[in-house]
């Protein structure tokens, strides 16, 4: 494949892998709001042990990161995974 025929194939899938982030995204938030106390104003109290969990995370290199939370990261890199491999065998 020349390198313009990848990128128009790359251009073809933004937008379907764009759904699949924005659902990865939204499963991620009502996970977070889940967690945390909803105020009268609507405001979002998250428990500070979370929080530092995920500072902690952030904070971390994908190469450092325990293999618990590496797996994790692969089963959300996998749900991009059909999308690209029709597009390569079509």
């Amino acid at each position: 494949m020349e390198r313009s025929e990848a990128e128009a194939l790359l251009e073809t899938l933004i937008d379907k892998l764009a759904a699949v982030e924005h659902e990865r995204w939204a499963h991620w938030q009502r996970y977070l709001h889940s967690k945390g106390q909803r105020l009268t104003d609507g405001s979002l109290v998250l428990p500070a042990e979370m929080v530092q969990h995920w500072e902690k995370q952030i904070a971390t290199s994908y190469a450092s990161l325990s293999e618990s939370d590496k797996i994790s990261d692969r089963q959300q890199v996998r749900r991009y995974l059909p999308i690209i491999a029709a597009a390569l065998t079509d």
